[in-house]
């Protein structure tokens, strides 16, 4: 019997020894399974999905997001940032671009833009040739401006007859002839007041010996026309015969107080953004 009582006393013992080191233990578990990145992802969680369970992105699909969208997709498409092109001028251009389309200003058959930005100096490459179809740059060389417009860099521009200066804004290329430039192409301007005058003025696009680096490198600048885009001897041929026959050719200079009803964003949204023009811009 007492043998029976010892042993009765001891599994206490040992029973309470055993619950003793679980309180122990337990606690000292808990804090360390916390502490691991585990845990603390789990709370992080638990924690997010009570409070942001019903919170989504907000879209914007308004046509002029999607615009802005196809803007920037275009000009990373073509790779124009890093062929000098800011994205401030191509926006401009291209907004005269599609809202000469819209205006039936331009051929059907050709997406083709050039730009010439005289933000730049003489000495820089500042013309630009755009497939829109085929989301490539074909030409990126340098232009001449006017004789009167500057000297390294153009400042001044008019729209009057013998100024010898360059004129800003939007022109559609016409047909291709031969003149006392060699071969060249006509050029109309589409802004009134601003180069409407061009025809008469016999503003056209043709080669010159004085675009060239060799006339950089001999004078610290190119070369200047009587107004027109004068381009390089080795390039202008090939140029002409892309850009010929109603495309778009835009002069930019951001701060010549230069504005155009071709630059109504409204219109290049709905004819870029097919939605626009049956549910309303906003």
């Amino acid at each position: 019997m007492h043998t029976h009582q010892h042993s009765i006393v001891q599994r206490k013992r040992k029973s309470l020894r055993r619950q003793r080191l679980t309180r122990r233990v337990l606690p000292f578990l808990a804090s360390l399974f916390l502490a691991t990145p585990l845990a603390g992802n789990i709370q992080q969680s638990m924690a997010g999905t009570a409070r942001n369970e019903l919170r989504m992105p907000k879209m914007d699909f308004s046509p002029q997001a999607q615009f802005d969208q196809e803007m920037r997709a275009t000009y990373n498409a073509l790779g124009a940032e890093q062929e000098g092109l800011r994205f401030e001028t191509f926006q401009k251009a291209m907004t005269g671009y599609l809202n000469l389309r819209q205006n039936g200003k331009l051929a059907e058959d050709k997406q083709v833009l050039t730009v010439i930005d005289f933000d730049l100096p003489s000495t820089e490459k500042r013309l630009w040739v755009l497939d829109l179809g085929k989301k490539e740059i074909l030409f990126h060389t340098l232009v001449a401006h006017g004789h009167n417009s500057g000297e390294n860099e153009a400042s001044t521009f008019s729209n009057t007859d013998q100024s010898n200066m360059s004129s800003l804004g939007f022109y559609a290329t016409g047909s291709e002839y031969e003149g006392k430039h060699g071969h060249s192409l006509r050029l109309e301007g589409m802004d009134e007041g601003v180069n409407s005058n061009a025809a008469a003025r016999s503003i056209v696009m043709h080669g010159a010996d004085y675009v060239s680096e060799d006339f950089i490198k001999q004078n610290g600048r190119l070369g200047r026309s009587l107004g027109c885009p004068a381009l390089p001897m080795d390039q202008y041929s090939q140029i002409i015969d892309v850009v010929n026959g109603g495309t778009c050719l835009f002069l930019n200079k951001s701060d010549a107080g230069y504005d155009s009803k071709y630059l109504n964003q409204d219109a290049a949204i709905a004819a870029l953004v097919p939605t626009a023009a049956t549910h309303g811009i906003s």
